[in-house]
């Protein structure tokens, strides 16, 4: 099997891993605030790392490791949050969609902060993308009263940080193999990430019977969809590009919004067009 397919196949899986996981966040709401669901999602991915990959680590040069720091920053630690906090507020279907622009806002930050050529058609793709990310929200904050939008900023930031990450990790740490780099990146939450949880309160309500289903919501949530998922989209960036690896954002949608269905959400119909908008516009921005 070449390179080729061997990407779209690992395009595939983390649409798949990634798509489902918005569903599990909700899920982990019910019991859990976004904070102890934030903490517990990288703490589980943590540990499971950590038995699989603690002696990867040593391939990692003393130099390195600020970057291993940063982009766990900006690639799992702040988004974690983010999300969380999102969606106690919109649905896990708009989340997803809005996740969506991530290449968008990995274009323009390779573009304005790390040299990453471009071309008209992509700049038409970021104007677009904005377009739909203006109607998702401002018509969902009229249709849905009960639902505050500005919570969406939460889910935009989110994206940027995904796009500081991409970039980061194809300018300074392609040369590690994705174990490493993701094993890394979760030792160094791990300690902040369990203060964060001792002080959420999350020790006080452990035994009730609803926080520990959504706890076992979130331990699939950080073993699948942040621990292996982590290390395919940081294999696939090795493999392809960071552009190319960001475009799993626009299959995302499509697999949240099946289980946003059975979960009995649903879009406006203008929403639906915004939507439509904005995987145009990743498109374009992802076009070589």
């Amino acid at each position: 099997m070449n390179i080729k397919q061997i990407k779209w196949i690992f395009l595939g899986l983390l649409a798949l891993i990634w798509g489902s996981s918005f569903i599990l966040i909700k899920r982990g709401l019910v019991g859990l605030n976004p904070y102890q669901l934030g903490s517990l999602r990288m703490i589980f991915a943590a540990i499971f790392l950590a038995l699989i990959g603690l002696k990867s680590i040593t391939t990692i040069p003393a130099y390195k490791w600020k970057y291993i720091a940063i982009t766990a920053l900006f690639g799992t630690f702040i988004p974690a949050y983010l999300f969380a906090l999102a969606e106690t507020n919109i649905e896990s279907s708009v989340t997803a969609i809005l996740n969506s622009l991530t290449p968008v806002n990995t274009l323009i930050l390779g573009a304005l902060a790390f040299g990453l050529q471009y071309k008209r058609s992509q700049i038409l793709g970021v104007i677009i993308g904005f377009i739909g990310t203006t109607l998702l929200i401002f018509n969902g904050a009229i249709h849905h009263p009960e639902q505050n939008y500005n919570y969406a900023m939460l889910a935009i930031i989110a994206t940027i940080c995904y796009g500081i990450n991409v970039n980061l990790i194809k300018k300074y740490l392609s040369d590690l193999s994705p174990l490493s780099i993701t094993t890394g990146n979760f030792l160094v939450m791990l300690i902040p990430a369990t203060i964060i949880l001792y002080f959420s309160g999350f020790f006080e309500v452990i035994y009730v019977a609803k926080v520990q289903r959504s706890v076992g919501f979130i331990l699939i949530l950080g073993v699948v969809g942040t621990g292996i998922a982590n290390i395919l989209f940081f294999k696939l960036i090795q493999i392809s590009t960071p552009v190319f690896a960001t475009t799993v954002t626009y299959l995302i949608p499509i697999v949240a919004f099946f289980w946003g269905i059975l979960d009995h959400e649903f879009l406006t119909p203008v929403q639906s067009i915004g939507a439509f908008i904005i995987l145009i516009g990743v498109y374009l921005s992802s076009k070589k």
